[in-house]
């Protein structure tokens, strides 16, 4: 009699136990598909809308966006394109999203392979994409990974200088993304995503803390347009960038308290990947303004990837691990000076993007088409 009841005790909390996993399962953003124990993609599946990303987990070590990067200029020096992102992709569709010692292997051949059977026909690139058709989630992958990756490496013009000090424009190809913190100033981080965050709500690290001094110069990662400026109570003083593709959302925060921005930059301003758009403090954690109620002076950096709009402020937020990136980022680091008489830094070297001037252009035409039309209305109709 006792064995019966010990039996249907157990059978009641195995029961519960289903019914809670089910719950919390049901309630997680899960992928459609998983390669080993490694998210692969969740997709938005509503009958009558577009099909997109809803999720994505970037895992790309530093070594790996290191020899993917180098691997890139070296073939553009060699007079063929071998696209980063899409060697990235392969060796993630390869190897589940894992980039051990098997998969940089793998990396360095399909490299080799793409370089050697490269011709007037056939860019390098384009015996990646014939390697990669035949692997399933290679098109997930080259999606995801362009995405985050597609505004950092490209042609544009820079200024450099000579041992003697002159400085000159020249044409260059490779890296156009720089650090968020300016040269010379130090800083320490560590890999702080999904940490635990208490203020307001429970709820995970969005993004990378990287610790310095009040009045750190903050250095716009890629070019873009302002869509955020102001107080946030979470995130105190903040920017919020938006890459020319949308595609992607910098988020930059906790910024100076008294002057936490640049003196010219407003919402819709124009900034350069380099461009000195702000300064490092510990201002947030409040529903006043202006407040320093953040213990550690540092930045906060957050990199949100927006496939559909319907998934800004929603709880569908692609936020991404951007402690990688951000030692990738540390080969590039914007020179900047002081401004005499104020409290702010500039950039010593410029560069122009051929993005910005491509943006400035299509936004001056929509203007002169808009006041065309507005024209064109104001003229009463004779008959």
């Amino acid at each position: 009699m006792r064995s019966g009841k010990y039996f249907a005790a157990i059978l009641i909390e195995l029961l519960l136990i289903a019914i809670l996993a089910g719950g919390y399962l049901a309630d997680k953003r899960e992928p459609e598909a998983v390669s080993g124990n490694i998210k692969i993609a969740e997709r938005n599946t509503e009958e009558g809308k577009e099909d997109y990303i809803k999720w994505v987990d970037f895992t790309v070590p530093c070594e790996a966006l290191d020899f993917a990067y180098e691997t890139d200029v070296k073939a553009h020096e060699a007079g063929t394109s071998l696209d980063w992102v899409s060697l990235l992709a392969y060796t993630a569709s390869k190897w589940g999203g894992e980039f051990g010692k098997k998969a940089m292997k793998e990396m360095e051949n399909m490299a080799s392979e793409a370089m050697e059977k490269a011709d007037a026909a056939h860019t390098a690139t384009d015996v990646i994409d014939e390697a990669g058709a035949d692997l399933k989630y290679y098109p997930y992958y080259k999606e995801a990974y362009g995405a985050i990756l597609s505004g950092m490496v490209g042609s544009y013009e820079a200024q450099l200088a000579d041992e003697d000090g002159n400085v000159d424009w020249h044409s260059v190809y490779g890296l156009k993304a720089y650090s968020p913190i300016a040269r010379g100033f130090d800083y320490s981080d560590y890999d702080d995503f999904g940490a635990s965050r208490s203020y307001g709500y429970a709820r995970p690290h969005l993004g990378h803390d990287m610790m310095g001094q009040v009045g750190t110069p903050i250095i716009a990662i890629e070019s873009g347009y302002v869509e955020v400026l102001g107080w946030n109570q979470y995130g105190g003083w903040r920017i919020g960038i938006r890459s020319f593709d949308k595609k992607r959302y910098y988020y930059y925060a906790h910024l100076r308290q008294n002057y936490p921005y640049q003196e010219d930059l407003e919402e819709g301003s124009v900034v350069t990947a380099g461009q000195v758009i702000g300064y490092m403090g510990h201002t947030g954690y409040s529903t006043q303004e202006n407040v320093n109620n953040i213990q550690t002076t540092h930045l906060h950096w957050g990199l949100e990837l927006i496939f559909d709009e319907s998934q800004k402020e929603s709880d569908n937020e692609i936020w991404i691990d951007c402690y990688q990136l951000s030692q990738f980022l540390r080969k590039h680091r914007s020179s900047v000076e002081k401004v005499q008489g104020t409290k702010e830094w500039r950039r010593v070297l410029q560069i122009k993007d051929p993005a910005v001037e491509a943006y400035q252009k299509e936004k001056a035409e929509a203007e002169n088409s808009s006041a065309k039309v507005l024209l064109l209305s104001a003229v009463p109709l004779i008959i």
